[in-house]
């Protein structure tokens, strides 16, 4: 299946339609305030395509984990003020504890070409996770045709990902579409050289990520926590960095594998050592060969830095997913950020698959530099695996 032939919205006459468009509003909320509304932000084209061609536009999304009941700590309301703003225009909300109910129904049928309705978040039914028939029919009967643009829950095959697509003309919005577009390409023809970064604590989170990625970049650059059990393999001392003790066969065997297909596999040769991993922790830049048996690996050191960043330089395309070091403390954030500045100063396409890197590149400023930033770290993660999401494979090929 590639995932370059789904239909998408333009394939679809929306004129005069009632359009059901799932979103990712999943969004960060402090005391009833969002408090970062950049899903919000990314679904805006979408809803501005839909409105320009004189649909009714219906959106759904989930907020955190309501488990399956009614519950105001994780009401939609705050998402619909906050649209309304974004839009300069009204947007109804249907306040609705059963998301399909009376008030919902009564709403969606008065909608006109040109208005907006949010309804209640969809996990306040517990039949949303369970992908459940009926209550994907209930959200279908409110509308005439479904976009799906949540690409952070395309990985999840929930009433409103996937189910509606089974009951109405379905295609993909403008950031599905996108994400589609860089990753996909990514994977399936990218301008080489191809370089892969990853970071993060575990090598048992990437494990799918690496084997997928071993046949098809040229260089894969391994950093944060899940380079000491790779170090570890190599016969390193680590000190008492993280390990994975049972991954250790794996990772001689992934290195080894990197090595029989040409793949040059960069692993630290210097560190940052703490003796605690905290703000006011003692530390100290060493060589890996003098790692010191109670130091504690918390970030890559300067010499890894030139030759991550030399890797960089010469790439065409770059897939970066997992930071360097603990970037949360500022002290061990250098080699994320450097990472980060390398990737905004090259030339070549450069993608952040979502979730922690997604965030460091915020935070440090780099964001409008990069080429794509994903919206969606387990979805990413998962397309980076190579694994079909199911709220993209529901979608019809052209």
């Amino acid at each position: 299946m590639s995932v370059l032939h789904k239909k998408r919205m333009e394939d679809l006459k929306v004129s005069g339609e009632k359009v059901l468009v799932r979103c990712d509003f999943n969004v960060p909320m402090k005391e009833g305030s969002i408090t970062d509304d950049i899903r919000i932000r990314a679904a805006l084209p979408t809803v501005e395509y839909l409105l320009k061609e004189k649909a009714a536009v219906i959106l759904m999304s989930h907020l955190g984990r309501p488990k399956g009941e009614a519950n105001p700590k994780y009401s939609l309301k705050p998402v619909a003020q906050r649209i309304g703003e974004l839009l300069n225009k009204p947007v109804l909300f249907a306040d609705d504890d059963l998301v399909t109910g009376e008030t919902a129904q009564q709403m969606a049928s008065a909608l006109k070409p040109g208005e907006i309705l949010l309804l209640q978040n969809v996990r306040y039914r517990k039949e949303e996770e369970k992908n459940d028939t009926n209550f994907s029919k209930e959200l279908a009967s409110l509308g005439t045709m479904y976009v799906n643009d949540a690409f952070g829950t395309a990985h999840r095959a929930h009433c409103s990902t996937t189910g509606l697509a089974e009951y109405l003309p379905a295609a993909m919005g403008f950031l599905i579409e996108r994400e589609v577009q860089f990753l996909g390409k990514a994977l399936e023809n990218p301008e080489k050289p191809f370089v892969a970064i990853l970071g993060g604590a575990k090598v048992s989170d990437k494990i799918g990520v690496i084997e997928n990625l071993m046949t098809k970049v040229d260089v894969l650059i391994i950093g944060g926590g899940m380079a000491y059990t790779f170090l570890k393999a190599k016969g390193f001392e680590i000190g008492k960095s993280l390990l994975e003790e049972d991954k250790l066969d794996l990772a001689t065997e992934l290195m080894e594998k990197a090595a029989a297909s040409n793949v040059t596999m960069l692993l630290p040769v210097d560190t940052v050592t703490a003796d605690a991993v905290s703000e006011d922790a003692a530390y100290e830049t060493v060589m890996m060969e003098s790692m010191p048996v109670d130091g504690i690996g918390v970030d890559i050191g300067p010499e890894t830095i030139v030759q991550y960043t030399k890797a960089i330089k010469e790439a065409k395309t770059v897939v970066w997913n997992g930071p360097m070091g603990v970037f949360e403390i500022s002290a061990f954030a250098n080699g994320t950020r450097e990472v980060a500045k390398a990737l905004a100063a090259s030339d070549a396409v450069t993608i952040i698959g979502g979730g922690d890197s997604a965030a460091a590149v915020e935070q440090l400023g780099f964001a409008e530099a990069m080429t794509h930033i994903s919206t969606g770290g387990g979805a990413s993660l998962e397309f980076l695996e190579g694994k079909i999401l199911p709220g993209i494979a529901a979608i019809p090929e052209k």
